[in-house]
């Protein structure tokens, strides 16, 4: 029984062969309907409960399909439906769950709701987000880049805007996969500290994209935040939008990312991302494969 919990607490070999077994996987179902499951059916018989603190469209869609392709079957359960932590401890959840499922995937806020459901649970669990960190995003992140550029390895990725849970795992994988990362953006949007030392910051937009091979942003605003906190960020992040003339600055095969949702014209304008660096919506679909891999991956398969 294996754990995906975060970037860094895995293995880097383990990381290598979850990103080769998803593109591989992605290249069998080429010309196959969506529809139809895997050759191999990895999950056959086995229970994968899906639990959402968080709402979510791309996890949870991809989880759903991902289990369904290798033939097993899911059980959706949100947080209304559970009130985990709250009218049973997580220790109990994750031990009970344990009876009735085979792996459990979860996308909460707290981290310390992810640590405590792995350590009672008797069945793997994968980490769908926290607050810290979203590293089934980052995988797919590396497949892509690696599917249209070739290895990552010694790339220059430039992060602009928020220094947040998507950047952190950013920042995991740079020491992992052995790129160079640089955050460009507001210093009280700085990411958190336990991450020094795994990126650069250059505070100058124009200055840090230059000569970059993949230029990534994310969401200014959280659907949580107060319309105060809004407007502050939009105030903040206004010089960090990825726009035509900064891209333009950046490798002429770099690429551009963005996890999604996005809001369009904010964060990156609507030319970058339907623009020929952008592999936005490649980057989207290889959530559905590089989870497939880890899940296979934490069962063993």
């Amino acid at each position: 029984m294996t754990d995906f919990l975060d970037i860094h607490t895995t293995d880097t070999a383990d990381l290598r062969h979850i990103i080769d077994s998803a593109i591989e996987a992605k290249a069998a179902r080429q010309g196959r309907p969506k529809a139809a499951p895997d050759a191999d059916q990895p999950l056959k018989d086995h229970m994968v409960a899906l639990i959402f603190e968080k709402p979510s469209t791309r996890t949870r869609v991809s989880f759903d399909v991902g289990v369904r392709q290798m033939g097993g079957q899911t059980m959706v359960l949100s947080g209304s439906d559970m009130q985990l932590g709250h009218g049973e401890t997580i220790a109990d959840t994750a031990r009970v769950l344990s009876r009735y499922v085979d792996l459990i995937m979860i996308r909460t806020f707290e981290e310390a709701t992810l640590l405590e459901m792995a350590e009672y649970a008797t069945v793997p669990v994968i980490n769908g987000l926290t607050n810290r960190t979203h590293p089934c995003q980052i995988m797919a992140d590396v497949m892509t880049f690696e599917e249209h550029n070739g290895p990552i390895k010694g790339k220059k990725v430039v992060w602009s805007g928020d220094g947040n849970n998507v950047f952190a795992s950013f920042a995991h994988a740079a020491k992992q996969f052995e790129f160079d990362l640089v955050f460009t953006g507001p210093e009280p949007l700085d990411p958190e500290r336990s991450l020094d030392g795994l990126y650069t910051t250059v505070r100058d937009p124009d200055e840090a994209v230059q000569g970059a091979d993949l230029v990534v942003t994310d969401t200014w605003v959280s659907m949580h935040d107060p319309q105060s906190a809004r407007e502050r960020r939009h105030n903040q992040l206004r010089g960090y939008q990825v726009n035509d003339a900064l891209m333009a600055r950046a490798k002429p095969d770099a690429l551009f990312m963005h996890c999604l949702p996005a809001h369009r014209d904010d964060e990156a304008t609507s030319s970058v991302m339907d623009g020929p660096h952008s592999v936005i919506f490649d980057e989207a679909e290889n959530r559905l494969h590089a989870q497939k891999a880890i899940m296979r991956w934490c069962l063993g398969r």
